[in-house]
């Protein structure tokens, strides 16, 4: 049975960072239990998902080794597989590590080059029957013309997940908010997002604390709450089905009240 059910309301996806260099200043590299605590507590905050990284996909980031990214994974999704006790995600591009990760009990696999560096990806994903999110991502920022090309690659990664034998249904796209785009550009993707919609997919997406946020309210990484805010309730106007944040708590508050407007979720009884 799916944990989700794609429309009837907002899904939150925790962020949890096992690096030094995270963008936002979250990074519990060499401290599991740390990692581990972190997740619990997103979940009873209303995490519906935790998704794990082991290496930073900031602007400018240093590729970690694969040993490195494994070993930051490996010594934290066991415990928090098993205390978290919501669906698990790691945030990779690398097969290996993600082959790791669903040996050991992640059933989402989060590609930020949505198969176009290593499209095995695909092949775990359909071997294993884990949900496969495909992110739009490019070197640099030109387009001729930006959302419908944005569109069009997330098409061309769903084509390649499809032939590799991944089920449409286990398929989610993201348009890759912060990812080879300009801060107009992210704008322009969140005004845009309902165009994602053509492809027939839960869209998820990623603005928590990213730096078009700052550069509007001209404030630093930890001072965009708000901003995220923002940015969470204009998504789900839009169209999205899942948002990935770091501020769990105030987000699912966000999402709830959100989706009570927007898609008439039943309030609680008084």
């Amino acid at each position: 049975m799916s944990p989700f059910a794609w429309g009837s309301r907002t899904y939150v996806m925790g962020i949890v960072n096992v690096t030094p260099d995270s963008f936002s200043g979250d990074g519990l590299a060499g401290r599991p239990g740390d990692a581990v605590e972190q997740a619990v507590r997103m979940v009873a905050d209303g995490a519906d998902v935790i998704d794990v990284g082991g290496m930073s996909t900031r602007p400018s980031h240093v590729e970690v080794s694969p040993a490195e990214e494994l070993r930051r994974v490996t010594e934290v999704l066991p415990g928090i597989v098993r205390g978290a006790g919501v669906p698990v995600s790691v945030d990779t591009y690398r097969a290996d590590i993600a082959e790791a990760a669903l040996n050991l009990g992640a059933t989402i696999l989060n590609d930020v080059w949505g198969l176009r560096r290593e499209p095995r990806i695909a092949d775990l994903a359909a071997q294993s029957g884990a949900w496969l999110v495909l992110m739009h991502n490019q070197e640099g920022t030109a387009y001729a013309d930006l959302v419908p090309d944005v569109v069009a690659a997330l098409a061309g990664s769903v084509e390649i997940a499809l032939a590799a034998g991944v089920a449409r249904e286990r398929l989610i796209v993201d348009p890759g908010i912060g990812f080879g785009k300009t801060a107009e550009q992210n704008i322009e993707i969140l005004r845009h997002l309902a165009s994602l919609k053509a492809l027939g997919l839960p869209i998820l997406l990623g603005t928590s604390r990213k730096s078009f946020i700052g550069r509007i309210l001209d404030l630093p990484v930890d001072e965009r709450v708000e901003g995220t805010a923002a940015t969470v309730a204009l998504g789900i106007a839009g169209g999205a089905d899942m948002v990935r944040v770091h501020d769990v708590r105030a987000m699912t508050r966000v999402a709830r009240v959100v989706d009570a407007v927007v898609r008439g979720a039943p309030l609680p009884p008084t």
